[in-house]
């Protein structure tokens, strides 16, 4: 088994140091999960491939890295049961629910909120989760807040009904 080692301290890299690492050397990577010598990236924007990973089952004992981690993805990493999430942008209420469901996290900024891709009010998918804490419900109300994003927008939100192909 091969060995990653940090620069700084010569000792080994934790799968969350490695997935943090592998983000931060690729912009167009949005997320990175890895598990041991395992690895894989997502490309799509959003909460799309953590909502199409939900749909594929869970991921235990991986640790993620994300660009963007508020409330939506953080109950989606908890329904994927990851071990650990570094964020590059990290904000109160995704906090909250890593740190409730005992998530190991690291971040390189926080915010107090995520907003809207036009920067001039709140992101939907967190508006669609405000308040709530359990990730099966959050997964659904997400779900349906896609569902409605791409009726209203086809070419604006990616959403595949069979991400396996």
């Amino acid at each position: 088994m091969a060995e990653h080692l940090r620069a700084d301290s010569g000792r080994p890299m934790s799968d969350l140091d490695r997935a943090a690492a592998i983000l931060r050397a690729d912009p167009a990577l949005t997320c990175v999960f890895v598990r041991g010598e395992e690895s894989f990236s997502r490309t799509e924007r959003g909460i799309v491939p953590l909502a199409e990973l939900c749909r594929e089952g869970t991921l235990p004992g991986w640790s993620a890295a994300d660009r963007i981690v508020g409330r939506a993805a953080a109950l989606l990493y908890r329904k994927l049961n990851v071990r650990a999430v570094y964020a590059e942008t990290l904000s109160d209420a995704g906090e909250e629910i890593l740190s409730l469901y005992g998530i190991a996290h690291a971040c390189a900024r926080r915010t107090k909120e995520i907003v809207n891709r036009r920067g001039d009010g709140p992101c939907p998918m967190e508006e669609a989760v405000r308040g709530v804490n359990d990730p099966e419900l959050g997964a659904r109300l997400l779900e349906e807040k896609l569902a409605a994003m791409a009726r209203s927008a086809p070419n604006a939100a990616v959403l595949r009904e069979n991400p396996k192909n």
